[in-house]
């Protein structure tokens, strides 16, 4: 999924036919041995980055999709130019319960059921945390947190009712480990970590899953056929067109991230910590090293496939910081454990120790099956870089 020229304009209909493009087969991802039956779709967020590639995905594969744009950049006039056979194309506010519901609700009455909801929504504040003020803090957990329970809220009554469900929704990187810059947006997508990962045991026994989707930098590198994420025969239709149909307009190139304007005296210097994230997103530019249209491909993938798992992690980035920020905490842990287990003793300590009256004589038998933790071997960290070679 990571950077290469050929992948600039890589289509939906052929990403369908990359042979990296696999889910692992332990989860029993689609395939022409497995065909998967047509799914009713929801795609919150439909004209950001992710949301757009996605709906073109689910379109290119025959499903049927409800693209919800957000009322804050779209009209109900864009969203209505989405309109198709397979393709409905609302409205909504995630942080409006009601929005969400009629979004619900209108997508069970047009489809006639509904079977995968994605949510693409994010807003982020680009700052430091002691600049970012009431407004800039609530509206981001409105958005990212609380738009994220109400969709779940609001449709797990009807997924329970058909005992079947599946939510995939995207988090990010920023859900496992700190950005300077991005406090709170990072504390927002740590939240949803949580809920989702608490929410998973309430609902497996509904046979309802949910999946954390958490893409790299992720870049927008579709083919510029016209904006609409039409099906793979209108594409190719509109490839005649001398003026192909207006629709909803592009994605901003840096999602819905926006920076803070006029930083107060400390954190103002260009080398501030707290301008991690401003610096980062200026010298990638275009050169996300994630391409949303694969990512789409295996999202798609994600909802059809029989064992989905908790996490899915989207491009090399994702995999190498989020891997080396479980180390760090395993290092933390075992640097300091020994504040609450006593160092272990040799059995002939912990007999004079008995005997002495310091430790009660049946402890005696632990110290011959006390085992400590031996660092992983070579071998098996070679192991842990070849899971992510099929990139």
């Amino acid at each position: 999924m990571d950077f290469d020229s050929q992948s600039q304009s890589l289509s939906p209909a052929a990403a369908q036919h990359h042979q990296n493009l696999r889910l692992p087969t332990t989860c029993d991802p689609p395939s022409p041995d497995n065909p998967p039956k047509q799914a009713s779709w929801i795609v919150f967020g439909a004209t950001g980055h992710m949301g757009r590639s996605l709906v073109r995905a689910v379109l290119s594969h025959g499903d049927k999709c409800t693209a919800v744009g957000w009322t804050q950049e779209n009209t109900m006039e864009q969203m209505q130019k989405w309109q198709d056979t397979n393709c409905l194309g609302l409205l909504c506010d995630v942080r409006v319960r009601e929005t969400v519901d009629y979004v619900i609700q209108k997508s069970i009455e047009h489809w006639g059921n509904v079977d995968i909801i994605a949510n693409c929504t994010g807003y982020g504040v680009i700052g430091a945390c002691e600049d970012q003020d009431d407004y800039d803090l609530r509206n981001q957990f409105s958005t990212n947190f609380m738009g994220t329970l109400h969709i779940i809220q609001l449709s797990l009554p009807y997924f329970r009712s058909q005992n079947h469900g599946r939510y995939l929704i995207f988090s990010s990187t920023a859900g496992a480990l700190g950005v300077p810059g991005l406090g709170p947006y990072c504390a927002t997508k740590y939240a949803v970590e949580g809920l989702i990962e608490s929410m998973l045991y309430e609902i497996d026994i509904f046979n309802i899953k949910a999946t954390l989707v958490e893409p790299g930098h992720v870049r927008l590198d579709e083919p510029d056929d016209g904006i609409h994420p039409m099906p793979a025969a209108r594409l190719r239709a509109m490839a005649t067109m001398t003026q192909p149909t207006a629709g909803p307009p592009k994605p901003k190139r840096y999602g819905h991230f926006f920076v803070k304007a006029n930083p107060s005296p400390p954190y103002a210097p260009l080398s501030s910590p707290a301008r991690h994230a401003k610096r980062m997103v200026q010298w990638l530019n275009d050169r996300q090293p994630v391409s949303a249209v694969k990512s789409a491909e295996l999202v798609w993938q994600l909802g059809h496939c029989s064992y989905p798992p908790l996490r899915l992690l989207l491009g090399s980035y994702a995999v190498d910081s989020i891997r080396d920020r479980l180390r760090s905490i395993i290092e933390e842990i075992e640097d300091w454990k020994h504040l609450n287990f006593p160092a272990a003793l040799s059995e002939d300590e912990e007999k004079a120790a008995a005997a002495a009256g310091v430790l009660p004589a049946d402890s005696t038998e632990g110290a011959a099956t006390r085992s400590t933790k031996t660092p992983k071997s070579e071998a098996e960290d070679e192991e842990m870089q070849d899971a992510t070679a099929a990139e």
